[in-house]
């Protein structure tokens, strides 16, 4: 069960987030079996597709000219904050190094911090070995798959992953 206010993945039926502390909504245990479930991830997408158009409001058309399953990383904290970073090469680096593809310019972030890979499939972050350790939604990761909306910490600074939409659901 995925918190709607950290985006942590918590274990089935649990009441509190155990990353943050946050209620979790309620499984509805007297119904059906799965009813409960359906009812979560409902809210949950619900909580995602009001963050998108937060993020939508924010970015102005940046996010609707983004082609289909194109990333892109949107600094909301840190010295960067309102940067946007169109993820097209197979692979990008991030780091205080100003050879990285993405350069962010603090202490907290290593020279070579980590790597984000564009796949067939989809994308991933990898950590390459920094002091400080690389996050998405909250959690400390070597490596991990991004999804639309997801949340990744390199040092002081916060982004948001976001994917290019179909024109075909608006």
């Amino acid at each position: 069960m995925r918190c709607r206010q950290c985006g942590h993945d918590n274990a089935a039926g649990a009441n509190y987030c155990s990353s943050c502390g946050s209620p979790l909504p309620s499984t509805g245990r007297g119904g059906a079996s799965g009813d409960g479930d359906r009812e979560i991830d409902t809210t949950v997408s619900l909580a995602l597709i009001e963050d998108r158009e937060a993020l939508a409001a924010e970015l102005g058309d940046v996010l609707d000219d983004l082609p289909e399953d194109l990333g892109m990383l949107v600094v909301r904290r840190g010295p960067n904050a309102g940067s946007t970073f169109v993820l097209e090469a197979p692979e990008t680096t991030v780091g205080r190094h100003p050879d990285s593809d993405i350069f962010l310019d603090d202490v907290t972030v290593s020279r070579r911090h980590a790597v984000v890979t564009r796949r067939e499939r989809g994308y991933s972050v990898a950590d390459v070995g920094s002091l400080n350790g690389t996050y998405v939604d909250h959690e400390r990761v070597e490596q991990a798959e991004l999804s639309d909306m997801q949340e990744l910490q390199i040092g002081r600074f916060v982004l948001t992953f976001v994917v290019g939409a179909s024109e075909t659901g608006a």
